[in-house]
C-alpha cells in the first residue's frame, strides 16, 4: 500500500538517522551499482536498469519482473534500490497482509495516475507465492495492460507457485545465492561505513569466516550474526570480534573445516565412506558437520548421486533416482529446508543394500577399450538404413529379437575380440539377485562362453 503521512513520516526519520535501524537495513545499497552478487542480472540494458529508468518506456518499456531466490539473495533490496532510483511511482505490498482489496486499489491508483499526472506505477510485491489463484488473477488485466509494472518476489518456484497467465506477462529472473567474495566484500563494508559500524570494532579473519559459514549465502543473516557480535564485543570493551565472542553470540559452535583445504576432502569422504560401511549415524554425523560449515548443499547432493551408482547400484534400483530426486529439491528449495532433503536420501543409502558391481563393470570395459581390445562391429550390426549399405553386407543376418518368442536371439553382438568377454559380475544383494538370475539367462540363450 502507499504510505500514509505517519508511515512517511517514520521513513523520513528513519533515512535522515538510519543508527535505529537493523544493520541489514542500513546496509541496504542506494543504487544497482552498489548491489553485491546478481551481476548476470544487473548488466547494461537488463529489466532491473530499464526498471530505474535507464529506459523511458514507450512500445518497449520495461517488463514486469519476477524475482525467484533463497532467502537473503537480494530480492528485497533490488525493489528497494529500484524504489529510490525510479522516476516511476513505487508502491509496495506484502502478500502476507495483503489481499485483492490493496490490489485494486493500487491498481485504480496507477490508472488514475497514468491518466492524470502521465506517470507510471511500479509496484513491489513480495512474498507473491503466498496469494492464492484468484489474488493473482487480479493482477493480470494490470500488467497486461501496462497500468503497472510489477516486481514481484519469491522463495518458491515460481512454474509451481504463480499462475501461468502471470508467469507468460512477466521476465522470470533467477537470483543465486552470494558467494563467499561477495559476502565478505558486504561484511568489510559493514564494519567500515559510515551507516554500519563505522570501524568501531574489527572484524579478525578466523571470526570473518565463521561468519561467512554461519550465512550459507544469505546477506541478512550474515549482517544480523554481525550486529549482535558486534555488540556483544563492544559491551566487553573489546576492539575486536573475536571468534569466541562470535560463538557464544549466534549460539553456533566454529566447526573446523576449510572448504577449500583437507577437511572438506576428508568429510565428504568419511561421508560417503560411512554410507558405503552402511554406518547411517556416522554417515548422519558427516552429513551434519558439512552443513553446519556452510557446505554448498549441491556439492553434498552430487556426492550422493555418485554414491548411489559407484556403491549400491542395481542392489536398490530407487537408489539413484532418491539421490537425483534430492538433487533437484536441494537446488530448488536451498537451506535450511534442504537439510531435511539431504538427511532423507543419506539415510536411504546408507541403509540400502551394497553392489559395487555396476562400478568394475564399467572399469573393466573401459580398461580393455584402452589396451585397444574393441575390433570392427560385426556386419550385422552395422546401420543399414542408408542407400548402399546392403551391397556393403550392412545389417545383413540381423534377427530382430522380438520376433522371437523368447525376445532373444543367439548372435554375436560384440566385436570378433570380445565375444566372450564378461564385464557385469551380479552379487545377490538385494534386488541385484533377480539381475544375476537375468545375466545368467540371457547369457545362456546367446550362446556366450564365459571368459
Amino acid at each position: 500500500m502507499e504510505p500514509d503521512l505517519f508511515t512517511a513520516a517514520a521513513e523520513a526519520r528513519q533515512e535522515k538517522d538510519p543508527s535505529g535501524s537493523p544493520l541489514a537495513v542500513r546496509m541496504r545499497p542506494r543504487v544497482l551499482d552498489e548491489v553485491v552478487g546478481q551481476q548476470h542480472l544487473l548488466k547494461p540494458g537488463s529489466p532491473l536498469r530499464r526498471l530505474v529508468g535507464e529506459s523511458e518506456g514507450g512500445p518497449a518499456g520495461p517488463s514486469s519482473v519476477i524475482l525467484w531466490g533463497p532467502p537473503g539473495t537480494g530480492k528485497t533490496t533490488l525493489a528497494y534500490v529500484v524504489s529510490k532510483a525510479t522516476r516511476k511511482r513505487f508502491v509496495e505490498l506484502s502478500a502476507i497482509t495483503a489481499g485483492v482489496k490493496e490490489v485494486r486499489a493500487v491498481i485504480d491508483g496507477a490508472r488514475r495516475a497514468t491518466g492524470g499526472f502521465g506517470k507510471e506505477t511500479v509496484l513491489f510485491l513480495d512474498e507473491i507465492h503466498r496469494f492464492s489463484k484468484a489474488q493473482q488473477d487480479s493482477l493480470l488485466p494490470a500488467v497486461e495492460n501496462r497500468w503497472v509494472t510489477l516486481i514481484a518476489a519469491t522463495t518458491e518456484n515460481p512454474y509451481f507457485s504463480v499462475i501461468s497467465p502471470l508467469l507468460s506477462r512477466s521476465l522470470l529472473l533467477t537470483l543465486e545465492p552470494l558467494t563467499d567474495d561477495d559476502l565478505r566484500s558486504l561484511l568489510r563494508r559493514a564494519v567500515a561505513d559510515e551507516r554500519g559500524l563505522k570501524s568501531a570494532v574489527t572484524l579478525p579473519e578466523d571470526a570473518e569466516e565463521h561468519l561467512l559459514r554461519i550465512a550459507g549465502g544469505d546477506a541478512r543473516r550474515a549482517l544480523t550474526a554481525l550486529e549482535a557480535a558486534a555488540g556483544a564485543a563492544l559491551d566487553k570493551g573489546d576492539a575486536a570480534i573475536t571468534l569466541q565472542t562470535l560463538e557464544e553470540t549466534v549460539d553456533r559452535a566454529a566447526v573446523k573445516y576449510d572448504r577449500d583445504g583437507d577437511q572438506h576432502y576428508d568429510v565428504a569422504s568419511a561421508l560417503i565412506k560411512s554410507i558405503r560401511g552402511s554406518d547411517v549415524d556416522a554417515a548422519l554425523h558427516y552429513l551434519a558437520r558439512m552443513i553446519e560449515a556452510g557446505e554448498d548443499p549441491r556439492f553434498i547432493a552430487r556426492r550422493l548421486m555418485i554414491s548411489a551408482s559407484e556403491d549400491i547400484g542395481l542392489a536398490d534400483p530407487n537408489a539413484l533416482p532418491i539421490a537425483v530426486a534430492a538433487a533437484q529439491a536441494v537446488a530448488m528449495i536451498g537451506f535450511p529446508e534442504a537439510a531435511l532433503t539431504l538427511s532423507h536420501a543419506t539415510i536411504a543409502l546408507a541403509l540400502a543394500p551394497k553392489s559395487n558391481a555396476a562400478t568394475t563393470a564399467i572399469g573393466a570395459a573401459m580398461e580393455d577399450v584402452r589396451k585397444g581390445h574393441a575390433g570392427p562391429v560385426p556386419m550385422h550390426l552395422r546401420d543399414g538404413h542408408y542407400k548402399g549399405a546392403a551391397k556393403l553386407g550392412h545389417a545383413q543376418g540381423y534377427v530382430y529379437p522380438h520376433d522371437l518368442p523368447e525376445g532373444i536371439a543367439e548372435q554375436q553382438y560384440a566385436p570378433e575380440e570380445l565375444k566372450d568377454r564378461t564385464y557385469y559380475e551380479p552379487t545377490r544383494h538385494g534386488a541385484e539377485a533377480r539381475y544375476a538370475d537375468a545375466v545368467e539367462w540371457t547369457r545362456k540363450h546367446l550362446g556366450r562362453k564365459r571368459s
